[in-house]
């Protein structure tokens, strides 16, 4: 009789996690099977993010645009985007009775009824004062190491739109209180719009809903304000990154720190923990601003009207170069021709403006013409190796800085006890001036660090110490450089000027001619890189002179020991 064995089956092994493990557990790998966002996650991490202090500039506009988000949806649910005629009766006593908007009543009662509503509005306020200026110090970072060129244009012209709707949101979010700051602000607006020939009139009463101040102003800037803008901000910004993980990062010449020809260090978990931290640091750094300093204190302006506005209403910093330009534009521009006026007070800022906008944001694609360069650049420059850019740079930043000033002409005016004839035409003569200044100035301070680079590569830093060779010769004996110092000194790019040839026809065309001509004038009075075989040369020579210091101590040391 035959027996039957009977084994146990082995026991399934008891998962110990406990059952909200188990459950996030289960979610992740439910999403991962649907999505493949594990590989997505994993080859981010893999990115490596360069290390050096300029590249947080961004981040900072990124994480203030957060904190703009989150304050800016605290304030929609206590605002009311209307016009509508009201009596405030909140806290703040001296503006009780007074008819205003229920724009501005709102605004008054965040300010002075709600918990917190006055310290949130510091907050949205002074975050996207820092947005616009991160944007706009990060976009200067790009352009003076030529991070914009080749693949990088089209991550150049997203990131100027960027800036032209922040400075749009920032205007739409100031003018959206009714107050007498932001009331002055549209009518200037309204009287820029209407002199715009033709369609200047029709389209200032579409955007107001009628003559100024209209009915309908508030509420189609807050739907701009917290819809429009902000949904295409959202989308661009999205474009933004992810064409700067496709096309890498920009990086200084440098020793690297990974295995892969990057300076710096993984995505994750990394630098994925500095961005964190780096977030609470510019959300505390906004959060204690606007604890501490106060900012568009609309209860001291009241509601709009046009009698008590007087000198000293200025606008957010950003948008005071328009201001500036109509102000510095001379009087006595207008005339009347085909039975409609003609205000070039108005046109000329307005195509100058334009112009300027313009030029920045293809600039990019205008140096890679001139200079015929199509190779592809992964390493920033410093601006001292691009000096006509550099150049143009400051020249451009001369041209902003003063029309900024200008729109603070009266301030200046007031304070310095100067006269307002005085400021304007200095600053009408400094606007001319100043770009041509600030570009040749700058472009003999970049050329002479170029030398003085130069120096030091091939013959280092001066010790002080001096030393007389065998012929009699005084020399100074200069401290080496270290290698990865070096590195920063002559690793640099030159390019030579675009030499043209004829076409099929044996002709040159006139715009070649041109492009030939600004070639040779980017490219002028350009310095040469450092050779090896000067470096070699060089360090030679300072061997020979630091073992006949050696030699001459020894011997000193010797006669020394005789006596």
């Amino acid at each position: 009789m035959s027996t039957a064995t009977v084994t146990e089956a082995p026991a399934t092994p008891k998962d110990d996690k406990p059952l909200g493990g188990r459950f996030v557990a289960a979610t992740a790998n439910y999403i991962d099977e649907r999505t493949s966002l594990s590989g997505f996650v994993k080859e981010l991490g893999r990115k490596i993010f360069p290390d050096h202090w300029s590249f947080m500039l961004g981040e900072i506009a990124l994480w203030s645009f957060v904190a703009v988000l989150l304050s800016g949806t605290f304030l929609t649910f206590f605002f009311q985007a209307s016009m509508v005629e009201t009596h405030y009766a909140g806290s703040f006593l001296p503006l009780r009775g007074v008819e205003m908007s229920a724009a501005l009543d709102s605004t008054l009662r965040i300010s002075f009824d709600i918990r917190g509503g006055l310290l949130v509005r510091q907050i949205h306020h002074w975050a996207a004062l820092v947005f616009v200026a991160g944007i706009g110090v990060h976009m200067l970072r790009v352009f003076f190491t030529g991070a914009f060129r080749k693949p990088r244009e089209l991550n150049w012209v997203i990131g100027f739109v960027l800036f032209v709707l922040a400075m749009g949101e920032g205007f739409t979010g100031y003018s959206l209180p009714d107050d007498l700051l932001s009331g002055n602000g549209l009518r200037i607006i309204d009287g820029m719009v209407k002199g715009i020939p033709l369609i200047g009139t029709w389209f200032s009463f579409l955007l107001f809903g009628g003559e100024f101040p209209g009915t309908a102003i508030v509420g189609r800037l807050y739907t701009l304000h917290i819809l429009l803008l902000p949904a295409i901000l959202v989308g661009l910004l999205v474009v933004h990154l992810m064409l700067m993980v496709i096309n890498k990062h920009t990086q200084f010449a440098g020793p690297a720190r990974t295995n892969s020809n990057v300076v710096g260090y993984p995505m994750m978990p990394i630098y994925m923990t500095k961005m964190g931290g780096f977030f609470f640091i510019t959300f505390g750094v906004i959060v204690l601003i606007a604890s501490l300093f106060t900012i568009n204190p609309i209860w001291n302006y009241g509601p709009y009207d046009p009698s008590p506005v007087s000198a000293g209403t200025q606008p957010d910093w950003y948008i005071g170069f328009a201001d500036g330009a109509l102000r510095l534009v001379p009087p006595h521009l207008e005339f009347v021709l085909w039975d409609r006026t003609w205000s070039f007070n108005i046109l000329i800022p307005l195509v100058v403006l334009g112009l300027f906008i313009v030029l920045v944001a293809v600039y990019p694609f205008i140096e890679a013409w001139i200079t015929g360069d199509k190779r592809e650049h992964h390493i920033a420059q410093r601006p001292r190796h691009a000096p006509t850019r550099t150049a143009i740079g400051v020249a451009g930043v001369v041209f902003y800085a003063v029309l900024w000033a200008a729109a603070s002409s009266d301030i200046i005016a007031t304070h310095f006890h100067l006269t307002m004839e005085g400021v304007i035409h200095a600053l009408q003569a400094l606007l001319i001036i100043g770009p041509i200044l600030g570009y040749f100035v700058t472009k003999r301070i970049a050329i002479a660090l170029q030398k003085k680079d130069r120096e030091i590569a091939l013959h280092g830093y001066e010790s002080g110490r001096i030393v007389r060779l065998p012929g009699g010769e005084y020399i100074e004996v200069h401290q080496p450089v270290d290698a990865y110092e070096r590195i920063k000194l002559v690793d640099f790019e030159t390019s030579a000027p675009l030499v043209v040839r004829p076409n099929d026809q044996g002709r040159i065309p006139w715009h070649e001619n041109l492009r030939a001509s600004l070639s040779r004038w980017f490219f002028e009075d350009r310095l040469t890189p450092v050779t090896q075989s000067e470096i070699e040369a060089a360090e030679a020579h300072a061997h020979h002179a630091l073992a006949h210091d050696e030699a001459e101590e020894a011997h000193e040391i010797e006669e020394g020991k005789d006596h």
